[in-house]
């Protein structure tokens, strides 16, 4: 009887300013520290040898380098390990090490040596899309993500923006949040979207002015976003 696939626990985790360490200095483990650092976290990053794209991390005080062999020492304080190193041995002892000590760890490519798994991601801003096929097919996460990064461009991220702005000054006019929901909805049944993809910013004033009132122009909310 085949093994069932683990139902994970879909989440979006807070590492700011969190110890995170990744075993592997090769590309793969380049690639791990990027989006890590990307997400605020503090990256050690472990191997005797290392790539140029960590060298260069290293350079501008993005990760730290311990050149040097795994050792389970060097999870002290970690909130989360990633291995990914070529050497299978070395990878399960990170995993039962990790495990041991309760910390989250993924390994690079083997979902069963791992408590969590990491998506394909599509980021537009603050739009995320993740993709996840629970470590069966890595491939097709990827050949997805291609396509949602194609669907989902840039505007995404300039829509989300004005939203949050205008939520923010909403909020601190003291308007209770139940009476937001049908302003949000005007402005995204109105076109906001596609107004902001064909950058119409006169078009768009004129629908935030319209439900919102004459402060929610472009101009006032975010001077220069389609400059």
């Amino acid at each position: 009887m085949a093994q069932e696939t683990p139902r994970y626990y879909p989440v979006n985790l807070d590492i700011t300013g969190r110890p995170c360490l990744v075993v592997g200095g090769g590309p793969v483990g380049a690639r791990k520290a990027a989006t890590l650092v990307d997400c605020g976290a503090f990256v050690t990053v472990a191997s005797p040898k290392s790539c140029k794209e960590l060298e260069e991390m290293e350079k501008a005080g993005s990760v730290r380098l311990v050149r040097q062999e795994y050792d389970s020492s060097l999870m002290e304080g970690a909130f989360l390990v990633i291995g990914a190193t070529d050497d299978e041995a070395i990878n399960r002892q990170i995993s039962l090490d990790a495990n041991a000590r309760g910390i989250l760890c993924n390994i690079a490519d083997r979902p069963a040596l791992c408590n969590f798994v990491l998506p394909a991601i599509v980021r537009q801003g603050d739009l995320m899309l993740a993709i996840s096929t629970a470590g069966q097919s890595p491939a097709f996460a990827k050949s997805l993500r291609k396509e949602l990064k194609e669907k989902y461009g840039p505007e995404y991220a300039d829509f989300l923006e004005i939203m949050g702005l205008i939520r923010k000054r909403l909020l601190a006019e003291a308007h209770a949040p139940e009476e937001h929901k049908p302003l949000f909805e005007r402005l995204i049944e109105g076109g906001l979207l596609e107004m902001v993809r064909q950058k119409d910013i006169d078009a768009i004033d004129s629908l935030l002015t319209g439900v919102l009132g004459p402060d929610y122009c472009v101009g006032n909310l975010c001077p220069g976003l389609f400059s």
